[in-house]
């Protein structure tokens, strides 16, 4: 089940670039909808027809990564952030631009890289003597993202981009496994989640949905790198009730819980003050939209190892297949 997962971490999307991603969801998911569309913005919209109210599904496409935005006398890559990166998390690591260039993100002699590294201070190493060379190899504009081999080991899988391509695995999944459904359906995988929730900003007017949930990742607390929290790997699918941008609809959130317990999936309540999703910006359209999010626990978030559990992942597809099947009434 999980080798789809692995192409769509692999195939990469980094903010503003979803073209190789969109394509592929859309090569999968074209046999089991109505229609699927892709808006100005970039988002890919797939509607399964059905009766009720509007129930929109969404999961972002895109992935953190780096742009070069100027090159310097000894062949540097000077780089900017595209999402939420982590200097120290970046340091020495790989770093593959969408020509197919790889490099290495190294600081600049003015960088403390023990108290006060900035992203501005990182460059990318591709092996480049000159400024001309590097200009030549990696062009500004271009961007890039990071290395991070896909593995699965005791139950778990590691790789870059599991933020979000779970989601949409989860979402691909679901359209795929349906056998019945009680609402209009809309499955809306977004862009530039991760340069401010913007593709659902738009994607959200397109669909002007009576309801909406959210698949996206959320950091746990079973780790000392980790702030205290009530959220661990192979405890289940997490049910947000906040998050830094966003509270949970009561309707919804209580219909996730009534659909665990009937089912048998395994979850966990999730409470957050760090951290946002598409959901801050679904939930705010109009006169709002009651939104809910289900979210899989995740280690080292924004890093080439981020890291989640088969089994979470199984359980957050049953609760979504659960709600697609038997709606939000």
């Amino acid at each position: 089940m999980f080798e789809l997962l692995e192409k769509l971490c692999m195939t990469p999307a980094p903010s503003g670039c979803e073209k190789q991603i969109r394509e592929l969801i859309e090569k999968e998911i074209s046999p089991y909808v109505d229609s699927v569309e892709t808006d100005v913005m970039g988002n890919l919209i797939a509607h399964k027809k059905g009766n009720g109210k509007k129930l929109m599904f969404a999961a972002h496409m895109d992935e953190i990564g780096v742009v070069a935005t100027c090159h310097g006398e000894k062949g540097q890559v000077h780089i900017a952030a595209l999402g939420g990166v982590d200097p120290y998390a970046s340091l020495y690591q790989r770093v593959r631009f969408l020509n197919g260039v790889e490099a290495v993100l190294a600081p600049d002699g003015k960088a403390d890289i023990l108290k006060t590294l900035k992203m501005q201070q990182l460059y990318a190493d591709v092996g480049a003597k000159t400024e001309e060379e590097a200009k030549a190899l990696v062009p500004v504009g271009e961007a890039g993202v990071f290395v991070g081999e896909y593995t699965e080991q005791n139950g778990c899988i590691r790789s870059k981009a599991l933020d979000d391509r779970f989601g949409c695995f989860v979402l691909i999944e679901t359209i795929k496994r349906m056998t019945k459904q009680e609402n209009d359906l809309y499955f809306v995988f977004t862009v530039s989640e991760e340069l401010g929730l913007r593709g659902a900003k738009t994607a959200v007017y397109n669909v002007e949905p009576d309801y909406a949930v959210v698949l996206d990742v959320t950091r746990t607390g079973d780790v000392p790198s980790e702030d205290k929290k009530a959220l661990e790997l192979k405890k289940g699918a997490i049910i947000k009730v906040m998050d830094r941008g966003f509270i949970a609809h009561s309707v919804v959130r209580e219909r996730m819980v009534e659909l665990c317990e009937k089912n048998g999936i395994d979850y966990q309540m999730g409470v957050l003050t760090q951290g946002a999703t598409d959901a801050g910006a679904i939930h705010l359209f109009g006169g709002g939209v009651p939104s809910g999010v289900i979210a899989v626990p995740t280690r080292y978030i924004h890093t080439p190892g981020e890291t989640v559990a088969q089994s979470d992942i199984e359980n957050v597809l049953a609760l979504t297949l659960a709600i697609a099947e038997e709606g939000i009434l």
